[in-house]
């Protein structure tokens, strides 16, 4: 087995089968895992019809050998970007307006990610950005509230975006399937990705394009590619915690001016000192409390520490935890009375928040060095200016050695287009948290205000290299 730090996953097409590329079969309606599988007769799933599972139980091995089938072809575009959340939606507007048709999957049952599904509802280090992201800063101030308004867009309502972000991918012409999670790739005898598998309420299917952009945030796409990856902090790849974000309503704004995080950066430690006087102990030490509207806040006062991004058992366990804590610590707070009488929670997030994930090998990998020295490089997609954000690795806080780095400061550098080209496999790009880069870049350029201009490059990188006849790594990426 690779280590732990860096991986290589086998490209699977069905279930326990090991594909390599001469062992498949590929027609205009479906792809299957061995030749000798005929037919094109696929279910009406329209009308709740399914493709049984058939294979057998090898209970030596405690596993199912599922017997090979075929998978229908559900569409054919130039450019398909996995993943809708900010980077996605970027790279899918980019590639459209570029001139590629383009299919746009995504897990969650709305566009918008964290933005929306994860109720972030702040942008970090989108000041000085042009293009989709202020188009995206413009269209939330000007439909939202007053705070959105004076915040110019980065202080934002999640269900407002969800409709701002599908109406802008809904008029470029963008085709988009929503609740549909990849699940395997397929390589050609070139190494060059050609399909992806999906898994949905239509089950198994199968998307072949020009070219593939991974926005998934962990880097399935990538890793299901077969592409090499790093992952977390040192020897067991320790990776920054999740938060479950939550809306709440209740207090008149001007009775919590002083925890509300846009009236100064001390808010959040008046925040967190009143509760722990108070005799609450949230897992997060800085806890997060914003005004969005109507007597409406977003807050985040959860950690989830040691949770792996690619174990959904784990997940669904710090999910429920996170959620737990938030009512605890609502009616903790709640039973206080005065400001607090009437607090309630509106809604947790339908995801957790998920900050590390898988790093993609790239044609360049930015480094620590490089936010630190403020890297200027000839194929720039971005400036990025957003310190190093490591949320502590475990309750007790981080190693000596990240606070001893961190602690350098970050001077204003260049995210380079080869970062976002994977290394491995051709014809697939990346853009957002799952780029190429060490922890410590991670944990500045991993913020949405930079995920959405590396978006806006490789939609318009993966247009550009069709029209120039290249792949993406052939590519001279155009400043201008």
């Amino acid at each position: 087995m690779p280590s732990k730090q860096r991986r290589q996953f086998l490209k699977t097409v069905t279930a326990g089968a090991i594909l390599g590329p001469a062992g498949l079969m590929m027609s205009r309606h479906a792809i299957a895992d061995d030749a000798s599988v005929t037919g094109d007769t696929f279910p009406d799933v329209a009308r709740g019809e399914v493709v049984r599972t058939s294979g057998k139980l090898v209970e030596s091995s405690q596993a199912l050998q599922e017997s090979r089938r075929l998978i229908p072809i559900a569409g054919q575009s130039q450019v398909l970007v996995c993943g809708g959340g900010p980077a996605g939606i970027a790279a899918a507007l980019s590639a459209a307006r570029s001139g590629a048709q383009v299919q746009l999957l995504e897990l969650a049952g709305c566009l918008g990610g964290v933005w929306t599904a994860g109720m972030l509802t702040k942008i970090l280090d989108s000041s000085g950005k042009t293009g989709i992201m202020q188009e995206v800063l413009t269209a939330l101030a000007q439909q939202g509230s007053d705070v959105a308004k004076q915040t110019g867009g980065t202080v934002y309502d999640p269900e407002l975006a969800k409709v701002v972000l599908e109406e802008m991918c809904v008029n470029a012409g963008i085709k988009i399937q929503l609740h549909t999670m990849v699940v395997g790739a397929v390589t050609d005898a070139n190494n060059r990705l050609v399909a992806v598998v999906t898994e949905s309420k239509s089950g198994r299917q199968v998307w072949t394009a020009d070219r593939f952009i991974d926005c998934t945030g962990d880097g399935d796409l990538a890793a299901q590619a077969g592409c090499q990856f790093d992952l977390g902090f040192g020897a067991d790849c320790s990776c920054q915690p999740m938060s479950m974000m939550a809306l709440v309503t209740g207090p008149q704004p001007e009775d919590v001016k002083d925890f509300i995080r846009e009236t100064g950066s001390a808010a959040k430690a008046r925040f967190y000192q009143f509760m722990r006087e108070a005799g609450i102990d949230p897992s997060y030490r800085a806890p997060t409390l914003r005004h969005l509207h109507s007597g409406i806040y977003s807050i985040m006062t959860n950690h989830e520490y040691g949770v792996s991004a690619f174990d959904a058992g784990a997940i669904t366990k710090a999910t429920i935890e996170g959620r737990r804590e938030v009512h605890d610590i609502v009616r903790g707070l709640r039973s206080l009375g005065g400001a607090w009488k009437d607090l309630a929670v509106v809604a947790t997030a339908e995801q957790i928040g998920i900050r590390e994930g898988r790093r993609v090998k790239g044609r360049y990998t930015i480094t620590n060095e490089d936010i630190t020295t403020g890297l200027k490089h000839p194929e720039a997609v971005c400036r990025a200016k957003f310190p190093v954000d490591v949320h502590s690795l475990e309750i007790a806080g981080n190693p000596q050695s990240i606070e001893k780095l961190r602690a350098r400061g970050v001077r204003q550098y260049d995210i380079p287009y080869p970062a976002l080209v994977a290394a491995d496999v051709d014809g697939l790009l990346m853009a957002g948290r799952c780029i190429s880069g060490d922890f410590f870049a991670h944990a500045s350029y991993r913020v949405t205000g930079n995920a959405v201009p590396m978006g806006e490059a490789a939609g318009k990188a993966a247009a550009e290299s069709i029209t120039q006849g290249v792949l993406p790594h052939q590519l001279i990426w155009n400043t201008n």
